[in-house]
């Protein structure tokens, strides 16, 4: 059974850090719309299917992507 991923600040963070916006706020990189606190953009993703959007969908994909990534990086240098 899939585990229920849950999307922290730092998840938003670290996936904003890669889309850099000249506005102030914060871009949800998965509909490209603009959120004036973390709070409303984590709010956002957690209800966007009920806005018919699938940011959430795409921030847990997102998020176990890195998860993955991160295990192979692991695996990969054991000793380090």
């Amino acid at each position: 059974p899939r585990s229920r991923a849950s999307i922290t600040v730092q998840d938003i963070l670290t996936a904003s850090q890669q889309h850099p916006v000249s506005q102030h706020g914060y871009q949800c990189v998965s509909c490209c719309r603009m959120f004036p606190t973390l709070w409303s953009i984590k709010t956002h993703i957690q209800n966007s299917s009920q806005e018919g959007y699938s940011c959430k969908v795409y921030y847990c994909r997102l998020k176990a992507l890195w998860e993955k990534e991160r295990m192979q990086r692991e695996a990969a240098a054991p000793g380090v």
